[in-house]
C-alpha cells in the first residue's frame, strides 16, 4: 500500500507518495501565483489549485505509475483561513481571498466587538487573516456575492470537494475561520450567525485522521487508481507540518519558515489566551491542541530580495556567508503583508534601517535573514511559558534549506534547532502520515514519530548579546514608525 498527501500551498501545490515505512515514492510540484489587485488584497483563483493539483497527478503517473496505483488513501492538508465561496450549482462566485489578506480589519473590529463574544467561543481574536471577516466584507462590498452563497470552503476542502464530491473539513484547519468552538471541537451557530451565516454553509466536521469520503471513480480510473481510495480530514498546513516532524507533546516545538513563518506548539488542553495575538486551535489529531505565533512574510521575504537583485537565493546566502561586515548591517522589518503576532496590524510594511553610502548587498541580505529571525523571536517571546516548556526545536520550510539562517534562528531563539530528513516534505508529508492513520486506525504516536534527525544546530553563546542588541533596536523601530504605516 501507499499512501498521497496533496498541500494546497500559497507558492505551490505539492504532491507527496509515501509507503508503509513512511518512504518517500515520488514527489512532485507546481508553482502558484498569487493576485494582488489593491492594497492590502491577496487572492488566487481555486480553479488554479484545481490545475496544478491534475498536472502533479498526471507528472506522477507518468514517471510513477506502480506507486501511483497502489495508493489506497489521500490526506489533504494547505494554506490556512482562505474563502472559497460556492453557489447553489457549487460554482466558484469570486476569486479565494487569502490568509495574508488585510483587508477585513473593519470587520474585525465590527465582529471583535459583537455580543456573540468571538474571543470567549473561538478562544481568538478575529484578526484580518481569518476567514469570518472576509465573508462580513464580503457581505458589505459584495453583497450580489454574498447572497448567492451556498457553501464556504477552505482551500484544501475546496480540492476534497473536486476529489470526492464531499464537503468536509477538519478541526485544525476550522479553527482558523473563527467560526469554531475551539474548546468544543465543534461549530458555533452564534458566531456564524454574526457573520450571516449558519451550519449549513459549513462543511461537515471531522477530526484530521478520520475518513471523510473517497475519491470519486471517474478520478481513480482516469489516474490508474484502484478504488476506492479513502480521503482522511487532513490538517492545515501548520497542523499537518507537525505531524511530519512528530510535534505532538508540548516540549518539541516546530518552526516553519515557509511563505509566512511559524512557531507551533502542541498541547494537551484547550488553554486559549486571545489578548495574546497568537493562536490557540485545535491540532489535527484528536484531543490536542496548539498554540502558534504567526509572521505573514518568512521565507517570502528572502524571495522577493531575490527578485529584486535578480540572483538566487542560495547565492545571496553564500556571498554572506564569504563576506559580511557585522559593524554596516541595517535592520529590517519583515513586514511585507502587514503582520500579525505580535502586532496584529495589517499596515504594518517593511523597512531597511541604517542604510549608508557603505551598505552592500551581503549586508542587506544578512539583514533580511535576521528581520525575518527577530519576528520569530517576537512569537517566542508572545508565547510565554508555553514556549518556556519547550526543550527543543524542529525546522521545517524552505527556511529549512539553509544552515546559516537555521543557525542564526538557533542562536537568537536560544533553543536547539534539529533537521529531519524529512524536513523537506512539510505538511504533505504530514497529510500522508494522516491517510496511513485514518486507513489503519493506527494511534497517532505510532505513526507521527520523530523522523531521523540530520543535525541539531546548537545556540552560539558568544553572538547572543550581539543579537539581543539588535532585537531591541529592531522592536524600537517598529514602535517608532508604526503611526507611520500606510501613509506611503
Amino acid at each position: 500500500m501507499s499512501y498521497l498527501g496533496i498541500d494546497i500551498g500559497t507558492s505551490c501545490v505539492k504532491g507527496v507518495i509515501i509507503d508503509d515505512q513512511q518512504r518517500c515514492l515520488a514527489i512532485d510540484s507546481i508553482s502558484l501565483t498569487v493576485s494582488r489587485p489593491h492594497p492590502l488584497w491577496s487572492e488566487q483563483n481555486p480553479e488554479d489549485w484545481w490545475h496544478a493539483v491534475q498536472q502533479i497527478m498526471a507528472s506522477i503517473q507518468k514517471n510513477h505509475a506502480k506507486e501511483l496505483a497502489a495508493v489506497t488513501a489521500i490526506g489533504l492538508t494547505g494554506q490556512m483561513h482562505g474563502a472559497v465561496c460556492l453557489d447553489k450549482i457549487h460554482s466558484v462566485l469570486r476569486p479565494a481571498i487569502l490568509w495574508n489578506d488585510g483587508r477585513s480589519f473593519a470587520e474585525c473590529d465590527i465582529l471583535n466587538r459583537h455580543p456573540a463574544n468571538f474571543k470567549k467561543i473561538n478562544g481568538n481574536i478575529v484578526m484580518p487573516g481569518f476567514t469570518a471577516p472576509k465573508l462580513l466584507w464580503i457581505k458589505r462590498n459584495e453583497p450580489h456575492i454574498f447572497e448567492k452563497i451556498s457553501k464556504v470552503l477552505l482551500p484544501k476542502d475546496y480540492i476534497r470537494f473536486r476529489l470526492s464530491k464531499e464537503f468536509a473539513s477538519d478541526l485544525s484547519d476550522s479553527s482558523g475561520t473563527s467560526w469554531l468552538n475551539v474548546s468544543k471541537r465543534n461549530w458555533s451557530e452564534e458566531l456564524l450567525s454574526a457573520t450571516n451565516l449558519t451550519v449549513g454553509h459549513m462543511p461537515k466536521l471531522f477530526e484530521g485522521n478520520e475518513v471523510t469520503g473517497e475519491l470519486s471513480r471517474d478520478l481513480a480510473q482516469r489516474w490508474g487508481m484502484k478504488h476506492p481510495v479513502l480521503i482522511v480530514g487532513g490538517g492545515g498546513d501548520n497542523a499537518a507540518g507537525a505531524i511530519s516532524i512528530g510535534v505532538i507533546d508540548p516540549e518539541h516545538a516546530m518552526l516553519s519558515i515557509g511563505t509566512s513563518g511559524v512557531y507551533f506548539i502542541a498541547t494537551d488542553s484547550y488553554m486559549p489566551s486571545p489578548e495574546g495575538n497568537f493562536h490557540t486551535f485545535c491540532h489535527c489529531v484528536p484531543k490536542k491542541w496548539h498554540q502558534m505565533g504567526v509572521i505573514l512574510s518568512a521565507a517570502s521575504c528572502l524571495s522577493w530580495w531575490s527578485s529584486q537583485m535578480n540572483i538566487p537565493e542560495g547565492e545571496l546566502i553564500r556571498e554572506v556567508e564569504q563576506s559580511v561586515n557585522e559593524q554596516q548591517i541595517p535592520i529590517f522589518l519583515p513586514y511585507l503583508s502587514g503582520e500579525r503576532t505580535p502586532h496584529n496590524n495589517p499596515f504594518a510594511q517593511g523597512i531597511f534601517f541604517g542604510l549608508t553610502h557603505s551598505s552592500h548587498r551581503a549586508e542587506l541580505t544578512r539583514s533580511v535573514l535576521e528581520g525575518v529571525a527577530f519576528a520569530m523571536a517576537d512569537c517566542q517571546q508572545t508565547l510565554g511559558k508555553t514556549a518556556l516548556a519547550v526543550k527543543q526545536i524542529s525546522i521545517i520550510g524552505g527556511g529549512a534549506k539553509s544552515p546559516y539562517w537555521g543557525q542564526m534562528l538557533a542562536t537568537i531563539l536560544n533553543k536547539p534547532l534539529i533537521y529531519h530528513d524529512e524536513s523537506v516534505l512539510g505538511p504533505a508529508f504530514g497529510a500522508a502520515r494522516l491517510a496511513i492513520m485514518g486507513q489503519h486506525r493506527m494511534a497517532v504516536d505510532q505513526v507521527a514519530k520523530s523522523p531521523r534527525i540530520i543535525s541539531t544546530l546548537t545556540p552560539q553563546r558568544d553572538q547572543q548579546d550581539y543579537y539581543l542588541k539588535r532585537l531591541e533596536i529592531y522592536r524600537k523601530i517598529y514602535q517608532q514608525n508604526k503611526s507611520l504605516f500606510g501613509k506611503v
